[in-house]
């Protein structure tokens, strides 16, 4: 079954059906992002993925059009502070509500990437590996990935010495040597350190 094929099996009952995907749960510093989209039921995108199946250059392609093809779309984030009180697992399903419910329009029913949902006002459902199953988690995926990479890249050029826009706030070797270097900035989710420092400061 393809990733059209997989959503067709929900348009008859839900015409508006929403794919919900979250983007940044990992790293070590910078925002989490998620998108909601609806494609109507006739569209196919070719190429469609899960975003980290592509390259960043098919990514950005599909960037466009999905946002031309779909009925609606929205982008929306949970910020570093809401990270550092809530914990990242409630922030991911924090954006994705708030994704969700800027769309302009209520779905009929919406799909979730994961094996958790947010509280919304129409039916959820979670799809574990959603993004790699259905087109439009795989949209979302998309959106939420392309967005949240281009945030990253502008971070870099307000602090460069991270090189956010190579790993994208991960916790990469590089990335390490630079914390060791430079100590954390603004934008750095403390709770995701912490580990980190207390084995730093163990070493004899």
């Amino acid at each position: 079954m393809d990733l059209h094929e997989f959503d067709m099996q929900y348009y008859g009952e839900y015409p508006l059906l929403c794919g919900m995907d979250e983007a940044g749960r990992g790293p070590l510093a910078g925002d989490v992002f998620a998108a909601a989209v609806i494609l109507a039921p006739d569209t196919v995108i070719e190429g469609i993925n899960d975003s980290k199946k592509l390259t960043e250059k098919k990514r950005e392609k599909l960037f466009d059009e999905i946002k031309e093809k779909a009925l609606y779309w929205s982008i929306k984030t949970a910020s570093v502070e809401e990270i550092e009180q809530l914990n990242i697992l409630n922030c991911a399903m924090l954006a994705m509500k708030r994704a969700a419910e800027s769309l302009g329009v209520t779905p009929d029913m919406a799909l979730a990437d994961g094996n958790k949902t947010p509280q919304l006002s129409c039916p959820v459902q979670f799809v574990i590996k959603g993004d790699a199953k259905s087109q439009s988690i795989a949209a979302a995926s998309i959106l939420a990935k392309v967005a949240r990479d281009r945030y990253m890249k502008e971070m870099a050029l307000k602090y460069p010495q991270y090189s956010f826009e190579k790993h994208k706030g991960y916790g990469t070797k590089a990335h390490y040597q630079a914390l060791d270097e430079y100590g954390p900035c603004e934008i750095h989710r403390m709770s995701f350190l912490k580990k980190y420092y207390a084995a730093k400061n163990d070493e004899p």
